[in-house]
């Protein structure tokens, strides 16, 4: 595997990562009576069961707002921005301006990413230097969440924004700690409290895994008591998954699309047999090193799947490489990272929206 200061040194523009590592009861129904259940054998004999709607309430478009089509230029409307053109080749759309599925792509779910994009701000509360969530007070950070969300929701009004915790769920270390996995995951309480604050607010929640030295399905297992939750979902950091031997924040980490896969599909099990909400898998992705076999990443009838392009620096840089690793590459949906103190100049909500394919996701740092 590479060091970072080689991979860096071959040309990655100026571009990091996410961060260095830090240290009811349901009420019961009335049973139908042999007459109810006898006319309705046949037609509930194979049907499977009807799933609760999604839980969450977008953030509704202020009055004065205005579609995309008519903000933008024909120009802006026929082709995709200039700086994303450099690295794809074509400028030419292949999609209408603001859509999130890339050409061609379906998508057989009723996830909250067919009709919504959601907006999201990460951190943890174990650490201020990992991003906004460990910065305030979970009501203060709701309420600037909020603010942001509002802006996408009023740049795009067909489709509504949704704002969306992303909470680190098990950070990676640059020790070892007691289980040798270079991995210390948040307390129950944290989590508890950041699921709470989300469904108090209709909101959703991203528990983001990093992974260390451990696999991407023990991971997984650790947070599947929250998965259960309907509106929690799973975000998957790739560059922090290392070797043995190797340190995460010293040496680049990589998965393997195929162990994220089994990722997508255990999560597409969960939700089938707990007759959860469609679900969605973020998968982190900063350059092509820490993704392999990506095309092995497949959406589910159940599960979306998003990519999330999570480098830093010049947001011309940042928009020509979600072109290479989002549009050349399709998989379902985009997703894009913006981080407030390092991305020069910060993108607002409009330029962002003009990428193809509109980002499915917009996440904060």
């Amino acid at each position: 595997m590479k060091k970072l200061s080689l991979l860096f040194a071959a040309g990655l523009l100026i571009l990091g990562g996410c961060a260095d590592p830090s240290t009811t009861e349901e009420s019961k129904e009335k049973a139908p009576s042999s007459n109810q259940n006898e006319s309705k054998k046949e037609k509930t004999e194979n049907e499977k069961p009807e799933k609760d709607a999604q839980p969450f309430k977008p953030l509704e478009p202020s009055e004065d707002a205005v579609s995309l089509d008519k903000t933008l230029s024909e120009k802006e409307q026929q082709n995709i921005p200039e700086m994303q053109a450099a690295l794809v080749g074509n400028p030419e759309r292949t999609v209408p301006v603001g859509e999130t599925l890339a050409d061609g792509v379906k998508d057989p779910s009723d996830g909250p990413l067919k009709d919504h994009r959601l907006v999201a701000y990460y951190g943890t509360p174990d650490s201020e230097n990992m991003g906004i969530l460990g910065e305030m007070e979970p009501e203060e950070y709701m309420k600037k969440l909020k603010e942001q969300t509002q802006a996408y929701s009023d740049a795009d009004p067909d489709r509504p924004a949704v704002p969306t915790i992303e909470l680190i769920t098990t950070m990676a270390q640059s020790e070892p700690g007691p289980d040798g996995d270079y991995v210390r995951m948040t307390s129950e309480e944290n989590i508890k409290r950041y699921v709470e604050l989300a469904e108090k607010h209709d909101a959703l929640v991203l528990l983001d895994i990093q992974l260390g030295t451990d696999t991407v399905m023990e991971q997984v297992k650790m947070v599947e008591k929250w998965l259960k939750h309907p509106h929690v979902h799973l975000a998957i950091d790739t560059e922090f998954h290392v070797a043995e031997g190797e340190k995460p924040g010293e040496d680049l980490g990589q998965v393997d699309g195929k162990e994220i896969q089994k990722a997508v599909e255990y999560v597409s099990e969960l939700t089938e047999k707990n007759d959860l909400p469609d679900k969605f898998v973020l998968v982190h992705q900063f350059t092509g090193a820490v993704l392999t076999n990506k095309e092995a990443i497949q959406p589910t009838d159940n599960v979306e799947v998003a990519i999330n392009f999570d480098g830093w620096g010049a947001s011309a840089d940042k928009q020509a490489l979600y072109g290479k690793y989002i549009r050349n590459e399709p998989n379902q949906y985009g997703a894009f990272k913006i981080f407030y103190d390092k991305d020069v100049p910060v993108l607002e909500p409009e330029d962002v929206l003009k990428m193809e394919p509109s980002p499915a996701i917009i996440n904060y740092q």
